[in-house]
């Protein structure tokens, strides 16, 4: 079919088609959609790098005062525990910190004391250790999924008040922190894991169920924080829909968690009340959304 003249435009002194243009128009607004999202990447890290010097000057608090933090990140699947793990540690000293993730227990583990596994992780003086989640796997995950007996859940919800005050007493600096997104951003993050070849990795099993299982997994959430948030031990529930305003809040939690010197007063460390919630308040709000609605929202 042969191009109309009105389909031909004379640019510069060259003679252009219409759908040349179309297609150069479109590639350079891909371009700058592209550069876009890497600048708000980019700028979303440098809001972040005021946060992460703290934590420096935390970390070496630690170390000359021979004291220990353990900070537990748990909660849902794709919930934005891992990147925030990794924006916390991003410039921390790697002799003073871990990250402890642990897998599937073995059959040895199994025959031991539950919290075994998990004290051989603990941190030395002056250090610091983050749990990729931790004990609590037994009160979400385990439960959910009938990993263990209702014997080995009850002893677990039983004990853990228990345990963690004995942390607390014997000097341990202990954080938890449980991350809560929606069903609608978990499914698409799942979606995006699932399209993206750099992401499949992430997708599990359990993953693959976590959104059929949405409310058994709500219900368990909800009798973990009513059942194991204490004065010594309290959790603190981290609205990680936005996942750099969660990484922001979670740098001020910890930070909020040690009196430690030199600590920069200029730096706002009051927290977003729209993303961070005593655990306290979040058995309020799923109280208050049984009584109006009849079941739990999320």
């Amino acid at each position: 079919m042969p191009t109309k003249e009105k389909d031909i435009f004379n640019i510069d002194g060259k003679q252009v088609k219409l759908d040349e243009l179309i297609k150069t128009y479109k590639k350079s607004k891909s371009q700058k959609r592209v550069r876009s999202k890497a600048e708000i990447k980019r700028n979303n890290e440098q809001k972040l790098k005021p946060y992460q010097a703290e934590l420096i000057k935390l970390q070496k608090h630690l170390e000359d005062t021979n004291q220990k933090m353990i900070i537990l990140f748990e909660g849902r699947d794709a919930a934005g525990k891992g990147g925030t793990i990794r924006r916390v540690t991003r410039y921390m000293d790697e002799k003073h910190y871990r990250v402890v993730a642990l897998g599937k227990p073995t059959e040895q583990q199994k025959s031991q004391w539950f919290y075994q596994k998990y004290v051989q992780q603990f941190p030395h003086a002056g250090e610091i250790v983050l749990f990729d989640r931790s004990w609590y796997n037994r009160a979400m995950v385990e439960s959910v999924f009938d990993f263990c007996t209702k014997k080995e859940y009850g002893d677990f919800m039983n004990g853990v008040k228990g345990f963690e005050n004995d942390l607390v007493r014997q000097g341990i600096i202990l954080v938890k922190l449980y991350y809560s997104v929606t069903k609608a951003e978990q499914a698409r993050r799942f979606a995006r894991r699932k399209n993206d070849p750099l992401r499949q990795w992430k997708l599990s099993e359990i993953d693959l169920q976590a959104q059929d299982r949405w409310d058994d997994f709500t219900i368990t959430k909800y009798n973990m924080i009513k059942q194991t948030h204490s004065h010594n031990a309290p959790w603190t529930i981290i609205r990680s829909n936005d996942k750099q305003l969660a990484r922001l809040e979670s740098m001020k939690v910890i930070l909020n968690s040690v009196d430690y010197e030199g600590r920069d007063e200029h730096l706002n460390y009051s927290l977003n009340p729209d993303v961070v919630i005593s655990g306290a308040r979040e058995i309020e709000i799923m109280d208050a959304q049984v009584t109006s609605t009849g079941k739990f929202i999320g």
